[in-house]
């Protein structure tokens, strides 16, 4: 059986783990150092990373992030603030394309929305055709592009 929710202190290694697996796989613009246990410690701190687990393993991963740097793109809707940020999606290779990515923005989506948010905002390498087909199931706007952490982004948005 799968779960979401929390994750806890004694989770930290497996969640580095998870992120490390993650690491060469197309369009993945992390590395050695990125994410990892400032971020964790970061998300942790915030009660905004969530894991799902199969039998007490962690097999996916999402926080509700907290970036400046994202928070102020010009491109999210007046109206719709204040938006919060998804990030840091991570599934388990072993347990790729089977709608676990999906299950994990909607817990997202919904934590935001129990905390205040009045939309979702995220950014995507505009080249990563996995994550938008996934992000396309969720009737995201595209509002604009960037180019962030020397990634080309699209901006995508949402009410919640």
């Amino acid at each position: 059986m799968m779960i979401i929710e929390n994750a806890k202190e004694q989770d930290k290694k497996e969640v580095l783990k998870l992120y490390k697996m993650q690491l060469g796989r197309e369009f993945c613009p992390w590395n050695e150092y990125y994410p990892g246990e400032q971020e964790i410690d970061f998300d942790l701190a915030r009660d905004s990373l969530f894991v799902m687990r199969e039998d007490d393993k962690i097999i996916a991963a999402i926080t509700i992030d907290d970036d400046d740097a994202v928070t102020n793109i010009e491109y999210w809707t007046e109206e719709l603030k204040p938006g919060g940020e998804l990030s840091r999606l991570a599934v388990h290779p072993d347990y790729q394309n089977k709608g676990l990515a999906r299950k994990m923005l909607q817990k997202g989506m919904d934590v935001l929305k129990e905390r205040g948010f009045k939309s979702i905002h995220f950014l995507v390498n505009r080249h990563n055709l996995k994550a938008l087909k996934s992000y396309a199931a969720f009737g995201f706007n595209k509002v604009g592009e960037c180019e962030l952490y020397d990634q080309p982004m699209l901006c995508y948005e949402k009410e919640l």
